[in-house]
């Protein structure tokens, strides 16, 4: 990913509430030939000296079909987003556009029946535990999950780059960022949260 030095972000507590709030990401390989593959992710902290993603796709997935262990892979993670309109500046411009994102490329390790299942344990209690019925993988019993688990691909992402990238119009003067601001919280649940994360820039 290309950052320019002024977007660029170097806060891994931001790249957790990035990687957090926008889980079901995109897993980016080129094997044979360049693969995607939309899918939940979690950042494991165990060794907080040494984090890494967690996912799993299908095993019927032709990705899961060339992906070893000591495959390089992309995560790519988009947070929030939105258009920033060139009629909210005060002179002659061009639009853009505002986000947060994070990618980190890393090399694979395929995960074991027991990584596995841990995984799915805490992929479920992750957002299951805010439903009014939560059904937690301990409730659908041993046998039906490792027979459900036949048909998953899990695996590690051990990090070898991460780029944290947070462009939120810090290259405006002081009256157009604020209008800038303003303009946004006008728009929809995105456009807030990036006038948010401005304001919170700007302090």
């Amino acid at each position: 990913m290309f950052v320019p030095k002024l977007y660029k972000s170097e806060d891994r507590q931001l790249m957790k509430e990035i990687i957090s709030e926008n889980a079901f990401a995109l897993l980016i390989s080129s094997a044979d030939k360049i693969r995607a593959t939309h899918s939940m992710m979690i950042l494991n902290e165990d060794d907080p000296e040494n984090p890494y993603i967690e996912t799993h796709i299908s095993k019927a997935n032709p990705q899961a079909k060339v992906l070893n262990n000591g495959s390089e892979v992309l995560c790519d993670f988009l947070g929030a987003h939105t258009y920033i309109s060139s009629s909210w500046y005060d002179h002659m411009n061009v639009s853009t556009w505002n986000y947060e994102a994070v990618q980190i490329y890393g090399t694979v390790e395929l995960m074991t029946q027991e990584e596995l299942y841990s995984h799915l344990e805490k992929l479920t209690l992750k957002y299951e535990k805010a439903q009014k019925c939560p059904v937690l993988v301990n409730d659908m019993g041993k046998d039906f999950v490792e027979k459900e688990m036949k048909g998953a691909f899990g695996v590690k992402i051990i990090p070898t780059e991460i780029f944290i990238q947070q462009k939120l119009s810090q290259n405006r003067k002081e009256n157009d960022y604020q209008n800038i601001i303003r303009e946004l919280e006008k728009g929809d649940s995105n456009a807030k949260t990036i006038a948010e994360k401005m304001q919170q820039l700007n302090t």
